[in-house]
């Protein structure tokens, strides 16, 4: 749907469409974990939490680049997940990065996550124990330890 509203509607596109969007929903049933449940109400949750989130961050993003002297604190913060290593660690990092101002940028295998930061005068390892949180209410069967 989202490759219709950007390039229009096109029939002789629409196999290709849908061969694509079942490959991708078979590959994804394959890679997820057979134990795993989605929390609707906790899904529904964290869209809440991230688009906004996102959308103003993007924003201020913005804001910072086009100012005449950008305001930016660059540097690195360390984070200890308490996300169980593998999938669920790598969906959650992968998730952090669509958050403009922060990106994770190595794991570790004993949780630590480091990550580059825009502006380290902000509260960003709050931000990422609260997407972190967020994330695992989404998914019943991610068990945080620690």
């Amino acid at each position: 749907m989202f490759w219709m509203i950007l390039m229009g509607p096109a029939l002789i596109d629409l196999p290709a469409g849908i061969a694509a969007a079942a490959a991708g929903t078979w590959a994804s049933t394959l890679l997820w974990p057979a134990d795993s449940k989605i929390s609707v109400p906790g899904l529904a949750r964290f869209l809440i939490r991230f688009l906004p989130q996102s959308v103003v961050a993007g924003v201020d993003i913005a804001r910072r680049v086009f100012t005449p002297r950008p305001t930016l604190h660059p540097g690195f913060v360390v984070y200890h997940s308490s996300l169980p290593a593998g999938m669920a660690r790598d969906a959650a990092c992968a998730v952090m990065s669509l958050q403009p101002g922060k990106l994770p940028i190595a794991t570790e295998a004993d949780g630590t996550l480091h990550f580059h930061c825009l502006d380290l005068r902000e509260p960003v390892e709050e931000q990422i124990a609260a997407d972190e949180a967020a994330f695992c209410e989404a998914l019943y069967s991610v068990r945080r330890h620690g």
